[in-house]
């Protein structure tokens, strides 16, 4: 989802934004939002692209980028999203293991779960391209991974085993 290296969270704003341009005092941003206002971020403001975020999962030292959860999230529900982001936190709790089963329930709050479902709706209104582009990444990704990786071990063994 290249797309999303241009959308950021901003620590202090709700919603989520558009990097427009970055300059030498902070980073231009627009909002997600009907309103497409534009601002200055100073130097000192915590934007996070959503691209480097990533989700936790019970194997140790392992995160899945927020990118595969959202791209799962898609494809379960697409434009039918029934959770509420104010749910219990059971609720909640279920819709995660829906999308990541395995995902670390010790450190990934409530609150974290409640940012994805709301930065998923933003995303499906307003930047309906982070979703448009998917496909062609995921038959890519998996050719590439599917097919290099598993031919040349195999036919290593192959040949160590009948020498």
């Amino acid at each position: 989802m290249e797309a999303l290296k241009q959308i950021a969270n901003i620590a202090g704003q709700s919603g989520l934004f558009r990097i427009l341009k970055p300059s030498r005092n902070g980073v231009i941003v627009e909002s997600l939002d009907d309103r497409k206002a534009k601002t200055m971020m100073g130097p000192t403001a915590r934007v996070s692209v959503l691209n480097d975020i990533s989700i936790y999962v019970d194997t140790p030292d392992q995160s899945i980028p927020l990118a595969n959860v959202l791209r799962a999230v898609n494809e379960k529900y697409g434009d039918s999203l029934l959770v509420d982001p104010k749910g219990s936190n059971s609720e909640l709790a279920d819709f995660m293991a829906t999308v990541v089963p395995d995902y670390d329930r010790e450190r990934v709050r409530p609150t974290d779960i409640k940012k994805l479902i709301v930065w998923y709706g933003i995303l499906r209104q307003y930047a309906p391209e982070v979703f448009d582009e998917q496909p062609t990444d995921a038959v890519s990704e998996q050719s590439d991974v599917t097919t290099a990786p598993e031919e040349t071990p195999v036919a290593e063994t192959k040949d160590d085993a009948t020498a």
